[in-house]
């Protein structure tokens, strides 16, 4: 298949504003032709929901690409949905790779569920399609922002090498998303390493600080301040104390791996 025929679709959960999907694009084009469609609105945390409530009205916008115009897609949905419109709606054929990201904020641990960037590309997974989440480690006060103060450009490298790597082989059965997160100061020659999923909760959530409950008040949250007490294989320990990129295969399939006769067993012992 030649560079003209390959076609990704683009999105995120920062929003069709976000530098970081324009940086992605950027560097994606150099694989194929890139699709960009992207919520209209920020949707960072999203998941891969797919609520009624979503309007999926689907607007074109002019977006500055290397010197171009392109015309992307911004659609009144969440991340996962995004997807669905641009399979079912907006491209020609099915994509041969989509690509969420690149997101503000690292997505670490077993709190990933919550990550739309990372529901994207579960969400284009399910559809049979190999798919990228790729994110960028930024101080907390960046993470619904569109700050030009941070650069892409490492990131931006590492969705074209693991992009490339994914239309060229087929991964094994039971990968279906790569998970990549970048340190925010990565290089192109920053080390990059296979690892799991930790299990310390990465984004501890906190009490409301607020005098009565008629007084709005969002779940605020802080990073973990204790990396090192994980595990030397998993992506907390790679990213934020080895500060290598961390590369994650996710699965799909979220049975336990567990004896099934055992649990069996256990299960009926009490009945």
């Amino acid at each position: 298949m030649t560079m003209e025929e390959i076609q990704i679709l683009l999105t995120n959960d920062d929003g069709i504003r976000s530098p970081g999907l324009w940086m992605a694009a950027r560097e994606l084009s150099k694989l194929g032709y890139v699709h960009v469609a992207a919520p209209r609105d920020q949707f960072s945390g999203a998941g891969r929901s797919l609520p009624s409530s979503s309007d999926g009205l689907i607007t074109t916008q002019p977006m500055e690409v290397n010197g171009k115009t392109w015309q992307v897609y911004a659609v009144g949905a969440t991340p996962a949905q995004v997807v669905l419109h641009a399979v079912l709606e907006i491209m020609p054929r099915k994509p041969d790779l989509v690509v969420a990201g690149i997101n503000y904020g690292e997505n670490l641990g077993t709190g990933i569920t919550v990550s739309g960037t990372v529901g994207a590309a579960l969400e284009a997974a399910s559809l049979g399609i190999p798919a990228l989440a790729i994110s960028l480690e930024t101080c907390q006060e960046y993470h619904l922002s569109y700050s030009t103060d941070i650069d892409f450009s490492a990131a931006g490298y590492f969705a074209v090498f693991f992009g490339r790597l994914l239309l060229k082989h087929c991964l094994p059965s039971d990968v279906h998303v790569l998970k990549v997160d970048v340190p925010s100061d990565a290089t192109p020659d920053t080390p990059w390493t296979i690892t799991r999923l930790s299990r310390i909760p990465y984004y501890e959530p906190l009490r409301p600080q607020r005098t009565s409950w008629d007084v709005p008040a969002p779940l605020p949250y802080r990073v973990t301040e204790k990396p090192l007490d994980d595990q030397k294989d998993s992506d907390v320990y790679a990213l934020r104390v080895q500060r290598q990129v961390s590369v994650t295969p996710l699965s799909l399939d979220l049975t336990s791996r567990v004896d099934m006769n055992d649990l069996d067993q256990l299960l009926r012992s009490n009945i």
